[in-house]
């Protein structure tokens, strides 16, 4: 049952980021850049409190690499939320994501077997489906970049943190080092800036809450569950997202993104839930994207 709820509350953290960033960005004031240093400079207090009450050893601070990729996914999905529907970007993160670490495990030296190539075409088709031109429910071209954009960099973040030692010590390290890219881009940014004290309110608790505690809580819950399994229940997000955005937004769900969510989601769990040579990958990611 702990593992149950702890795992619940994670994945509702990891989908309200989606929802209290369009709750930001469509409904309030608050522009990108500064949603994004607030939600970054939130996240880094938390977890350096969570670092300084737990009184362990560390075992991993972060590195700039990471911190950018870090940087990258926050902007890139600060600004896609400017324009995009909530459930629409929280799919395309969540499928950049997820494909962007299968796509590196079979780099690194895992092969697909004929049904999970079959579930990677499937993903895809229903990414192409969600873009087909000259339907009204199309999403923006621009926004859709941004968030592919940025579901690659957590990824890319993701991958990094594996062999990084302790997760909650590298995500300190690596928000607090994120914050000083932030306020590069808010300073570039200035003459857009603008601010609202609600929106605000939605970044610190996107930051502190959503993402600073959430991690937490899944890093707490990950060692518990098996990789297909923790891989498999992630698939939530993308439709608890949608869920938030009805009741929270007033958005609609239209028969177009459910049959490409199926697709996509479908397609991916194809993927994940049979992993062949999965001690090597897990060797070879290591080598590879060693955080030093």
């Amino acid at each position: 049952m702990r593992i149950i709820i702890l795992t619940t509350l994670a994945m509702i953290a990891f989908a309200s980021n989606s929802v209290l960033a369009r709750m930001a960005l469509k409904h309030t004031d608050i522009d990108a850049a500064s949603f994004t240093a607030i939600r970054l400079i939130s996240g880094a207090i938390v977890l350096l409190l969570v670092v300084r009450i737990s009184n362990r050893p560390s075992s991993g601070s972060g590195s700039w690499w990471s911190a950018a990729a870090l940087f990258a996914y926050a902007a890139g999905f600060s600004f896609a939320y400017v324009s995009l529907p909530t459930a629409t970007g929280a799919l395309l993160l969540f499928g950049a994501v997820q494909v962007t670490m299968i796509v590196y495990g079979f780099w690194a030296g895992e092969r697909l077997l004929k049904l999970q190539l079959a579930g990677l075409a499937l993903a895809f088709g229903g990414l192409l489906l969600l873009f087909l031109p000259g339907l009204s429910t199309t999403p923006p071209v621009a926004s859709s970049l941004l968030m592919l954009g940025a579901g690659i960099c957590w990824g890319v973040y993701s991958l990094r943190g594996r062999s990084a030692g302790n997760p909650v010590h590298t995500s300190a390290g690596n928000f607090t080092r994120a914050v000083a890219f932030a306020v590069v881009l808010s300073f570039f940014m200035l003459s857009r800036l603008s601010l609202d004290v609600a929106g605000i309110w939605y970044a610190i608790i996107s930051g502190a809450l959503t993402s600073g505690l959430g991690y937490v809580v899944w890093y707490m819950v990950l060692p518990m569950l098996k990789a297909t399994n923790a891989a498999v229940i992630q698939l939530s997000v993308p439709v608890i997202a949608a869920v938030g955005g009805v009741v929270f937004l007033g958005e609609f769900i239209t028969l177009r993104l459910v049959l490409a969510s199926a697709a996509i989601l479908g397609g991916i769990a194809l993927v994940i839930v049979r992993k062949p040579s999965a001690q090597v990958t897990r060797q070879n990611i290591g080598k590879h994207f060693n955080a030093k």
